[in-house]
């Protein structure tokens, strides 16, 4: 399989043919940055962690060259960040025991890019040859533009496919805003207490990002266990760490459905369950 940029990879941990690699998968991700995929598909690694049926497969769209940069990395240049970068996403991959991994190398701009369909079509030629079961990319309610960007092509991408070809559930995730805002009935709560050593060591690889004055290795762990804390007020804790998404499959089972209403139906209803809830007490 050729990727759309020359400086585009593929990284097999296990050193498998990459075609071979590809195919096995059975859980898959399409995020934005590097160390996107630790933070909000850990529940698909963990279900293909140390498991010979399960396999997952990472795909990291842009190229990072625009990350904020502090302490020893401070002086590195936009080349010199998309090299380490690459690298610890690498490491990652390895330490998750990923089935696959892609660094598709892309600008931020480009993916921000409506009339971008190159990458649409790179997305549709990978998901098809991973035909993965369980598909996780970002939320549709995310403030980081390249992540809404990489979102939106996703979608995309999936309605160009066979419906038959297509993931059987596929799942919008936090990362730069969590999901407090929707019911939580409507939430998809993934229990992502397994391995909390290699769920902290995922994030932890990506030095750059941290040493570098983001501490996103603090932060995801604590909103994992603020949500499984908070997430119910009148039960005890079922589970460690908690991580949520936004369901959406019904995009891709009904190409006509419009992405922005359905996720401004979700913030509607929100909004009159808080106004019924305060209702009731006036």
């Amino acid at each position: 399989m050729k990727l759309l940029k020359p400086t585009a990879e593929f990284f097999i941990p296990d050193q498998k043919p990459v075609d071979e690699a590809i195919k096995r998968t059975t859980h898959m991700s399409i995020a934005a940055h590097q160390d996107d995929i630790e933070i909000m598909a850990y529940d698909g690694i963990i279900k293909c962690f140390n498991n010979l049926n399960n396999f997952f497969f990472g795909v990291v769209v842009t190229n990072g060259s625009g990350s904020a940069r502090d302490g020893e990395y401070a002086k590195y240049t936009d080349e010199e960040m998309i090299q380490v970068r690459k690298l610890e996403q690498k490491k990652a991959a390895y330490l998750g025991e990923f089935g696959a991994l892609a660094l598709l190398d892309h600008p931020s701009k480009e993916v921000k890019d409506p009339k971008n369909t190159a990458i649409e079509v790179e997305m549709r030629k990978l998901i098809e040859a991973a035909k993965p079961e369980v598909l996780y990319t970002h939320n549709l309610a995310d403030k980081h533009d390249t992540h809404i960007g990489v979102t939106t092509k996703v979608i995309r991408a999936l309605r160009s496919m066979k419906k038959e070809d297509r993931p059987k559930k596929v799942y919008g995730c936090e990362v730069w805003r969590d999901l407090d805002w929707m019911i939580d009935s409507e939430k998809v709560r993934f229990n992502v207490s397994a391995h909390p050593n290699l769920a902290a060591g995922l994030v932890e690889v990506f030095d750059s990002q941290i040493a570098g004055g983001k501490r996103y290795d603090l932060a995801t762990m604590g909103r994992r266990l603020a949500n499984a804390t908070y997430s119910e007020s009148h039960s005890i804790d079922k589970a460690n760490y908690v991580s949520f998404a936004m369901d959406l499959t019904p995009l891709i089972e009904d190409d006509n459905l419009d992405i922005i209403s359905y996720v401004t139906s979700y913030i509607e209803r929100f909004n009159k369950d808080v106004k019924d809830r305060i209702g009731k007490m006036l």
